[in-house]
């Protein structure tokens, strides 16, 4: 099968490689982790053919035998090339019991080059983090953006491109199949439930498997809306369970941390302060969200956000919701010390619309970058210095 190359990606990789820190890529499954894998072990074997790779991808039954660290140890010495450098790679790294362990004594030696991909976010935080600090670096790895949609399926920049991507997400496996709602709708409830069997009950051990399918759903009606204590407490009540706020809030977490959704905090923009309640979620792909709720024209300014959003974590921005006193701003994006402030709205259809999204953007008295992006023909130019934008431009010319 022909690897389509992810640039993007291995540009960010390329300065690690060599380099005595551990590679570790991140994300949802089914993005394309393992491909990005297969396509840096070309990479090194046309550069450097003397290299010694060894592949380990937990997924394969040949490797069922590596449970925890000590079985991940032996097997590397074993094939371990004393005579040259030695690259290890190891797909589904959360897979093997303690790996960490193994990883930071053979990054003390500089015979190893270290890469791994994992599907849960609790792969990289609390100890594990503070066991590894300043020995890895992670790179996180998305579905498609719109651009790699259009490079992975042949397409022109058109309208029509653009509604393929919104109703169909960017799943890179989609290239091998028609791009017909059935067909692409069952695949795609098919990576759903591997997710969330995998990621969520499995290693939660979560016995309401049900409730976790109605939540879903209520995220993906919601996608995009503060969610507070009050709005899971109405969901609860509407859904006739006796389960706690706390352990809906767990459930959150837990798709949370399989990277299935995005949670963005609320981020003071007077105060310079980031708040621990009321966050909003986006999805992490489009068309996953699209095959359990089912795709209708009315939910377009909730899909046009969640695009927006994941463009701008693909661009490498740090994303919040922006809270200037009593009113919001869809997102506050910061990189390099730079603040861009992003507001969207799927058709400017009346004057109160535009005096909404504008307005708000126009109250902010600093000098930093904003945008109002929308679908409407015409979007072009300024309004007092506030860009506006079509969602083909900013797609495929911003950042």
């Amino acid at each position: 099968m022909k690897i389509i190359p992810r640039n993007d990606y291995l540009n960010k990789i390329k300065p690690y490689v060599g380099q005595n820190i551990i590679k570790v890529l991140t994300g949802q499954r089914r993005t394309g982790k393992s491909y990005l894998m297969k396509q840096i072990r070309e990479m090194l074997e046309i550069a450097e053919p003397n290299t010694n790779i060894i592949f380990i991808d937990k997924e394969k039954l040949e490797f069922d035998d590596l449970k925890d660290y000590r079985d991940l140890y032996r097997y590397i010495i074993q094939k371990t090339d004393k005579t040259c450098k030695n690259v290890v790679m190891i797909d589904e790294v959360q897979e093997i019991e303690s790996f960490e362990k193994t990883l930071r004594d053979l990054n003390e030696n500089p015979r190893y080059d270290i890469f791994c991909t994992g599907s849960n976010a609790t792969l990289l935080s609390g100890e594990l983090s503070t066991f590894l600090a300043g020995r890895y670096v992670e790179i996180r790895v998305s579905s498609l953006s719109y651009k790699e949609f259009l490079f992975f399926h042949k397409l022109d920049h058109s309208m029509d491109a653009f509604g393929q991507y919104v109703k169909f997400g960017g799943m890179p496996y989609l290239i091998h199949l028609p791009l017909e709602e059935e067909i692409v709708f069952d695949y795609l409830k098919s990576i759903y439930n591997s997710i969330i069997l995998k990621d969520v009950v499995a290693r939660h051990n979560i016995r309401n498997v049900n409730f976790l399918d109605r939540l879903v759903l209520f995220l993906a009606d919601n996608t995009g809306s503060m969610l507070a204590e009050k709005n899971i407490s109405d969901f609860l009540k509407s859904q006739k369970v006796s389960i706690s706020v706390n352990t809906v809030m767990n459930y959150l977490k837990f798709l949370s941390d399989s990277f299935f959704i995005n949670k963005i905090s609320r981020y003071d923009i007077i105060g310079k302060k980031i708040f621990e309640i009321n966050e909003k979620y986006y999805f992490e792909d489009t068309g996953l969200r699209n095959a359990i709720v089912g795709f209708q024209q009315k939910d377009m300014g909730k899909i046009l956000e969640n695009i927006v959003y994941k463009h701008l974590k693909f661009k490498g921005y740090d994303v919040y919701v922006g809270k200037h006193k009593d009113m919001e701003i869809d997102f506050l994006a910061r990189k390099s010390g730079e603040i861009l402030y992003v507001q969207v709205a799927y058709l400017l259809s009346n004057q109160q619309t535009i005096d909404r999204e504008f307005g708000n953007l126009l109250k902010l008295k600093d000098n930093f970058r904003k945008i109002v992006v929308s679908m409407d023909e015409f979007a072009q130019g300024n309004v007092k210095g506030i860009e506006h934008l079509h969602i083909l431009d900013f797609l495929k010319d911003f950042g």
